[in-house]
């Protein structure tokens, strides 16, 4: 919770939409990690639960792709310019390390557990490295050569990303729910 305290703070500072957009994924994913708490906690296994936390999973997503896609559409479109966040820039170097270090160890979790949720929360943490590493990007690109549409991309590009994780999540959501017989649910 920080870590989106922080970097909307640097954003808001430096009028940079796609740091902006790295605090709200991290509010995101503080919420994916909330519903894959929830599924992981000692219950019978249930194949409801596991769409329900895949749909909540993709929902989030969903809503991160399109807040992200319509701001950086909105910026690309208006020439909007962000200024320079050099602290941003060191911040997110060392987020992106950690986030892809945490996705992989999240990964090899899911895998271990078998657990559908957390492989899905695992990518969002991903998600996130990739996102730090283009908002770092984006940032350094805008800071030192004023490319001001860096920034606005690096947000659209993140936002593809996440629309397709949302797709897919409520996708394999709903496959599962297809596959649930209502004759076992009593």
């Amino acid at each position: 919770m920080g870590e989106a305290v922080l970097t909307i703070t640097l954003g808001s500072i430096a009028g940079s939409l796609a740091l902006i957009a790295f605090g709200t994924s991290s509010l995101v994913e503080v919420f994916a990690s909330m519903v894959v708490i929830w599924h992981l906690r000692p219950t019978e296994p249930d194949q409801r639960r596991t769409a329900l936390a895949l749909r909540l999973v993709g929902i989030a997503f969903a809503v991160l792709a399109v807040a992200l896609g319509a701001s950086a559409i909105r910026d690309l479109a208006s020439g909007r310019r962000a200024g320079e966040s050099w602290w941003g820039v060191a911040y997110l170097a060392v987020t992106a390390l950690v986030m892809f270090g945490l996705a992989a160890a999240k990964r090899r979790i899911a895998g271990d557990l078998a657990s559908e949720p957390l492989e899905a929360e695992a990518t969002m943490t991903f998600l996130d490295g990739i996102l730090s590493t283009s908002t770092l990007v984006g940032l350094a690109l805008n800071a030192a050569w004023g490319v001001w549409w860096a920034d606005p991309a690096a947000a659209l590009v993140v936002a593809v990303f996440a629309a397709n994780e949302a797709r897919e999540n409520l996708s394999e959501a709903r496959e599962i729910e297809a596959g649930i017989d209502p004759a076992l649910e009593s």
